[in-house]
């Protein structure tokens, strides 16, 4: 079965209690507060790991993206009470590198009007946006992104990605070639665009080598 990446997102209410299987993944806290085992986590705070887990919102409940790496048969999970779990977006990884892999968790943030140049990355992968307002222009199309859209990049299809008029920030999981561990994954399709000066910002919050199937 092809290998594929999913993003969810999970409502906990009045203490709700997930309980996940083993599974690569990343957790994002959108809203609220939660214990990932027993690690507590506050709102704009990543977990990641490929063991069981269970997930504990705090009393105000809470608001989590979670993106699991689908390696095989879909493996069925627990939701307690007060918790509701919606599917976003998934996306099979045909694209996926050969060789050893890097799981790779990150933010991207621009100032209003900012822009990324058409470029590639080495390696498929979801992004959400969290905030502002973002047009991404690939494979002949053009969407503008909202808070909350969720969309994916196969890696090797070039993208120009500009913000709008408030600061954009989005929130992003790929699968890359494990040589990038702590290295940048975008190259530039044009020449005269490597040099300038860019306005995009980075938060990194995971990278760590995959065991591939």
């Amino acid at each position: 079965m092809q290998p594929s990446l999913r993003l969810w997102e999970d409502f906990l209410t009045d203490r709700g209690v997930l309980s996940l299987p083993a599974l690569p993944r990343m957790l994002y806290v959108v809203r609220g507060a939660v214990m990932v085992g027993t690690k507590p986590l506050g709102q704009g705070e990543v977990w990641h790991g490929e063991s069981t887990v269970t997930v504990r919102a705090a009393e105000s409940g809470a608001t989590v993206w979670r993106w699991d790496l689908m390696l095989g048969s879909p493996t069925p999970w627990r939701n307690g009470p007060s918790v509701f779990s919606k599917e976003k977006l998934t996306a099979q990884l045909e694209t996926l590198p050969e060789g050893e892999l890097l799981f790779r968790g990150d933010s991207v943030a621009f100032p209003p009007g900012g822009c990324a140049y058409l470029h590639r990355h080495q390696g498929p992968g979801i992004r959400c946006l969290i905030d502002g307002e973002l047009r991404v222009d690939t494979a002949g199309q053009s969407h503008t992104h909202q808070v909350g859209d969720p969309w994916f990049e196969s890696g090797p299809e070039p993208v120009f990605a500009q913000a709008g008029e408030r600061p954009t920030r989005f929130i992003r999981v790929m699968i890359l070639p494990r040589a990038l561990l702590g290295k940048s994954s975008i190259s530039y399709v044009n020449a005269e665009d490597k040099d300038k000066p860019k306005s995009q910002q980075y938060r990194v919050f995971v990278d760590a080598p995959l065991t591939r199937p």
